[in-house]
């Protein structure tokens, strides 16, 4: 079951349906199957206190993963700052919605057992996100109505 959940921010409004497809469909290119995934998506403040009380890490990050998977099945809690990834769409000039989308997958492919330390690594994580994101058509959000 892949959950959306938000703390201090909004739930972006995801096509859910689509993004859950593609996320298994990556998950499935690695020979894994989606377990328990639960996207918690918040603002700056929450994912630096996130890292310090987890990973003793003293800077704000785009997308930290608690990894629960087993096997083949992949299971975890992702947090997303939805600040840095506005500032990172902004710094990179991309989309918000490409950049959230590289970081909601970015967390799977940890999942799937991708490393991002080395530049070997990170270079390969690059890569992997990009077929990702090339494989995902559309707009990720749901149209919004005006009143």
């Amino acid at each position: 079951m892949i959950s959306y959940n938000a703390e201090n921010v909004c739930v972006p409004p995801l096509r859910r349906r689509e993004v859950n497809k593609w996320i298994r469909r990556t998950a499935a290119t690695y020979g894994m199957r989606v377990g328990d995934l639960a996207y918690v998506f918040v603002d700056d403040a929450k994912i630096l206190e996130t890292n310090r009380q987890y990973l003793g890490h003293d800077y704000y990050t785009d997308v930290i993963t608690f990894d629960y998977t087993q096997g083949h099945l992949i299971s975890g809690d992702i947090f997303i700052s939805l600040d840095t990834v506005r500032s990172n769409s902004e710094e990179q000039h991309t989309a918000y919605g490409e950049e959230l989308l590289r970081v909601i997958i970015h967390g799977v492919l940890h999942l799937c057992g991708l490393k991002d330390k080395s530049p070997d690594e990170r270079a390969e994580m690059e890569n992997a996100e990009n077929l990702a994101l090339s494989a995902f058509l559309g707009d990720p959000f749901t149209s919004r109505r005006r009143a």
